[in-house]
């Protein structure tokens, strides 16, 4: 099954029309984007856009050979006039199927907001989903199989992953292409970036693929440690790189520290950003978490475990410290990075840059910087990726 990408921005294009944003305008040559249509095999075409047939002209395909016209989004098409000789547009009515003449067989899959998403099977197997702007599947079944190649709102929409995950309808196979992209990420290596993080790619406008063909899929890094300063963005960042896989395991290191507003603030910001479908344990016991099978973790942050762990060892008596402290210590974080070295779990830990500052005025402050520069540097030599947040912008150190 041939797919042609006649479009793969939002509704309104990239750039939009009249947008300020540094977005929009970083959105020129290939990372302008017109609102998003695929054309299958020539015979399908799934939502009409302005300017169909020039995009479909512009990449080597005609629309002459349509046999079938499927809107997807919550309005009934765009205000454009259908070209001569096309089919008049339709729309599937949810759970019913349609089979074309061409062999191709559309099912219509129901959604969590308003409009429509398609399940196409071409006629030698291969099976493709297609999903609107701002659309999640809803009472998703766990499919015979995964399908070949899945086209969403990956930027808008990442628990739309997340769910098809849950039920294995996308694989290790699976070919995730981000469509319907609109101006809520920088275009160029940034998008590349995040995308990659979700196990998806953005293919530019005018592209044909074969469903099927898995080679480019993004390999999602097993273990990633996101680096920052107070309130960079790290924590952010670090929940954006997991929000797109089902049942995570958020990992709380700080507990509750009762009687503290400030902190649980704190917490609840965060718990307010997670998905719903994520866990949370409060434990600075990480080793064992590592060494066991299971969903992905995610460790926020290092620098309080790192606080436990000195507070276990006696760090802030100078004695107890030149005595069995810093051994103990020391003991204790390679426990932690062996552990990380041969998880295989999909982890992201957080950390503390605190080394770029002010010098601490105390010994016990001196030495907490110190020790933390030592376990951030062990553990990142165990991470395929490692990321240094400044002002909310990710800047990549490893991979």
């Amino acid at each position: 099954m041939e797919l042609t990408l006649l479009g793969t921005g939002a509704p309104a294009g990239l750039p939009r029309p009249d947008c300020p944003c540094a977005a929009c305008a970083a959105a020129l040559g290939p990372d302008a984007r017109a609102a998003t249509a695929l054309l299958l095999d020539g015979a399908l075409l799934l939502d009409l856009t302005p300017g169909a047939a020039f995009a479909a002209a512009r990449a080597g395909r005609s629309l002459t050979g349509v046999a079938q016209v499927l809107l997807s989004h919550p309005h009934n098409g765009p205000a454009v006039e259908v070209p001569a000789g096309l089919p008049q547009p339709g729309r599937v009515p949810d759970g019913r199927e349609l089979t074309l003449l061409t062999g191709h067989r559309v099912r219509a899959v129901a959604m969590d907001a308003p409009g429509t998403g398609y399940a196409v099977t071409g006629p030698e197997g291969q099976r493709l989903l297609y999903l609107p702007p701002g659309g999640a599947p809803a009472g998703l079944a766990e499919p015979a199989e995964s399908y070949d190649m899945v086209l969403a709102d990956v930027v808008g929409r990442p628990d739309a992953l997340a769910k098809l995950r849950a039920v294995r309808a996308i694989g290790p196979t699976t070919d995730v292409l981000a469509v319907h992209l609109d101006h809520d990420v920088p275009p160029g290596p940034e998008l590349v970036r995040r995308l990659a993080a979700a196990g998806a790619r953005a293919v530019p406008d005018g592209v044909t693929l074969a469903v099927g063909a898995y080679e480019d899929v993004p390999d999602v890094p097993r273990r990633t440690l996101v680096l920052g300063g107070a309130r960079s963005g790290k924590s952010v960042e670090a929940e954006r790189r997991l929000e797109a896989f089902p049942d995570v395991l958020y990992v709380a290191t700080g507990g509750s520290r009762n009687g503290d507003t400030e902190w649980s603030s704190r917490v609840a910001a965060h718990r307010e950003r997670r998905p719903g479908s994520w866990q949370t344990v409060e434990t600075c016991d990480l080793v064992p978490l590592l060494k066991e099978e299971g969903p992905p973790l995610l460790v926020d942050c290092l620098s309080l475990w790192l606080t436990d762990a000195m507070d276990s060892v006696g760090a802030w008596d100078d004695a107890v410290w030149a005595e069995r402290g810093e051994k103990a210590l020391r003991e204790r974080v390679r426990e932690l990075t062996e552990a990380m070295r041969v998880t295989r779990r999909t982890v992201v830990a957080v950390s503390n840059e605190v080394g770029s500052g002010i010098v601490p005025s105390t010994a016990s402050g001196r030495r907490y910087r110190d020790e933390l520069g030592r376990l951030n540097a062990g553990f990142a030599a165990e991470c395929e990726h490692v990321l240094l947040v400044v002002a909310g912008q990710a800047v990549v150190l490893r991979g």
